[in-house]
């Protein structure tokens, strides 16, 4: 089977790195389709050696013959387009939070909940995918592991979010920020609330109940609908000036009490997970994962497996994932991989 794809949002971060993830897992495209604002239109892109330009985004049947649609440009272009975009009964691949937590919408990490995809494809499904927020992608690959050996009651969570969690332009002002810094000028901040290069910025997104964040407050809801558990997340997110790949601090309450070593044992034969795991460094490689090391990576990897002091059924460790590929292209291209095989 080839499909006829299109990307929305192709000029972004995340459009880009569909670009090369498509080409990367040689995924079977008859046609490939661009699509962005008026501000990228027009702007031309080589993918396995055929040159394509950015198509203008707007309202009609440029959908038609499109089979899966692979949309990143904002939740509300998504809220805005996706009559447009399944009219015809194309599939509409979503990376924003327009739809994840729509009851007819299913919530999908392919490791964890493939079985989903099917209410999207339905007789009258809504042929909408939605791709869980980077964060959550992230966390949830690792639990699903230790899920498999105790049931998860609770997660407390701190997350370490790089610049590129905020885009392209955002990686960009971080580097301008530190030349800036470095250089004695006014350090400018246009995409982050405060200046994030030397700095620490303890909130990613709005407010919302409870004083959490909006982003916490997705790490919570979306888990549960995910894991289809009651497993109750609490988090912090926090802006940290690192470039690329997103590090999470992961506490795990479970049923019953579980050793590092089961957990570790668990972790190491989980798809699309890496153990990274020796404080010693006798192994000669990365004692722990670190996000200056990891970017670019397909994997979520997981070291500093320990027990919670705090917590006789508890277990801790830490995580670090490329979120612009397992936390968003990479995912989406793994749900239209499992699309494929259905």
């Amino acid at each position: 089977t080839t499909m006829n794809i299109a990307i929305v949002g192709a000029s972004g971060a995340v459009g880009q790195e569909l670009l090369h993830i498509l080409a990367e897992r040689h995924f079977p495209i008859t046609n490939l389709r661009l699509f962005g604002s008026a501000r990228s239109a027009g702007s031309t892109y080589t993918n396995c050696g055929k040159k394509y330009t950015v198509e203008l985004l707007q309202h009609g049947d440029l959908f038609k013959d499109i089979d899966i649609a692979f949309v990143s440009a904002g939740g509300s272009v998504s809220k805005e387009y996706a009559e447009d975009i399944t009219r015809y009964g194309a599939i509409m691949i979503d990376n924003s939070s327009a739809f994840r937590m729509d009851n007819e919408v299913p919530l999908v990490v392919p490791e964890l909940n493939p079985d989903d995809i099917a209410q999207a494809l339905q007789e009258g499904g809504k042929r909408i995918i939605a791709n869980p927020n980077c964060t959550t992608i992230i966390m949830a690959v690792c639990l699903k592991a230790i899920e498999e050996l105790s049931h998860i009651r609770r997660v407390h969570v701190s997350s370490y979010q790089s610049a590129s969690g905020a885009g392209a332009s955002a990686m960009a002002e971080l580097e301008e920020q530190y030349r800036q810094a470095l250089n004695g000028e006014e350090v400018k901040h246009q995409k982050f609330a405060y200046q994030l290069a030397y700095n620490l910025i303890p909130q990613i997104d709005v407010f919302g109940d409870d004083d959490y964040t909006k982003e916490e407050l997705k790490m919570y809801h979306e888990t549960r609908k995910i894991m289809h558990s009651d497993i109750a997340v609490s988090a912090t997110c926090v802006r940290v000036p690192s470039l690329r790949a997103h590090s999470e601090a992961i506490w795990v309450e479970t049923a019953e009490p579980l050793t590092p070593k089961q957990v570790r044992e668990a972790l190491s034969h989980a798809e699309g997970v890496q153990v990274m795991d020796d404080p010693t460094k006798s192994s000669g490689t990365l004692p722990y994962p670190m996000p200056l090391y990891l970017s670019g990576t397909d994997d979520v990897y997981v070291g500093r497996i320990r027990r919670d002091l705090a917590n006789e059924n508890g277990i801790t460790f830490w995580c670090v994932g490329d979120q612009i590929r397992k936390g968003a292209a990479l995912n989406a291209v793994q749900i239209a991989e499992k699309i494929i095989k259905k």
